[in-house]
């Protein structure tokens, strides 16, 4: 534990600069946009030019590059992450009602991306080479060939408007109707993970069949053991070690994923607050969705070191 400690400790540490720096890089591609925080804020009133400089002395849209960037980050760091134009309210407040949403899509897919993937490559390889081994690899090609966008119009046509089993858009709170909440997420998890278990079924697969390879296998199968006991208390904790690697970096994906897929299914997160944003020409907002954005594909990652961490004991004893 000891061992953990001090490198979840060297982790967190390391994450302070690469938050400043992920901020420095959101706050200098706005400031090359072409948005004007003032014409937004007077959208349709005819301001004076005199008006448009007040707002932007007012609000320190004149000040120079680097004082504007410390002043941001300081108010970050109060939970201050700026002013809607738009909706004349504060960025956080929009962004915290729009992000349980998009984190209810995320943990939804990444759940059954684990689960299919786990469920497939363990099949496959157990089955190598044989036809429940092909078939699912031409399946996990599939998959990986299928963007997730072009998965979600065929949902729509043939499970929502055809078939009629679930809605084709809108959401549900699970506080309202749990059965509800659960029809109106199917579609947009199934769309979101379906690419992100192909490829995680590949990796499983492979690494499951490697391990199965190695002499402890055959030696503990040759002493009596049973085949399922092998494989669930020593393979599996092994041969996942290369996937959970791979997983980290597919949550990146997820999170931006989930921006087209809730566009897709008219879902009131993140990404129809991102997209809106953008439309309308409302900077601070956007900034304030691709930083939180970031933060929690940080903090995702972060809990998959700590995972990987647990599962594979040299790291710790390197420690």
């Amino acid at each position: 534990m000891l061992a953990i400690a001090r490198i979840l400790a060297r982790r967190i540490l390391l994450l302070i600069p690469l938050m400043l720096g992920i901020v420095l890089f959101v706050f200098i591609i706005m400031r090359f946009s072409n948005s004007d925080p003032a014409s937004a804020y007077f959208q349709g009133a005819n301001p004076t030019p005199e008006q448009l400089h007040q707002f932007r002395q007012e609000n320190g849209l004149l000040d120079p590059f680097p004082v504007r960037y410390v002043h941001f980050v300081g108010d970050l760091l109060h939970g201050d992450m700026g002013f809607s134009v738009l909706n004349r309210g504060q960025v956080l407040d929009q962004v915290s009602t729009a992000l349980p949403l998009t984190l209810q899509l995320t943990l939804l897919g990444l759940v059954v991306a684990i689960v299919i993937a786990l469920v497939l490559g363990v099949t496959g390889a157990l089955y190598r080479d044989r036809w429940p081994d092909q078939v699912i690899r031409v399946l996990s090609l599939i998959g990986v060939a299928a963007p997730g966008f072009w998965l979600a119009l065929l949902m729509i046509q043939y499970l929502a408007v055809n078939a009629g089993w679930f809605p084709a858009n809108g959401y549900i709170n699970p506080g309202d109707s749990f059965s509800g909440w659960l029809k109106s997420m199917t579609l947009p998890a199934l769309a979101l993970s379906l690419p992100v278990a192909a490829q995680l079924t590949r990796i499983v697969r492979t690494a499951v069949v490697e391990e199965l390879d190695k002499d402890y296998v055959r030696t503990a199968v040759g002493s009596g053991l049973p085949p399922v006991v092998v494989v669930g208390r020593n393979v599996l904790r092994n041969a996942l070690i290369n996937p959970l690697t791979v997983l980290g970096l597919r949550v990146g994906y997820l999170l931006g994923g989930a921006v087209v897929i809730e566009t897709i299914f008219a879902l009131p997160g993140m990404g129809k607050l991102m997209i809106d944003a953008v439309k309308n020409g409302d900077p601070a907002v956007v900034q304030g969705v691709v930083i939180t954005t970031a933060v929690g594909f940080v903090v995702v990652n972060l809990i998959i070191d700590i995972l990987y961490l647990l599962v594979n004991p040299r790291l710790r004893s390197a420690a």
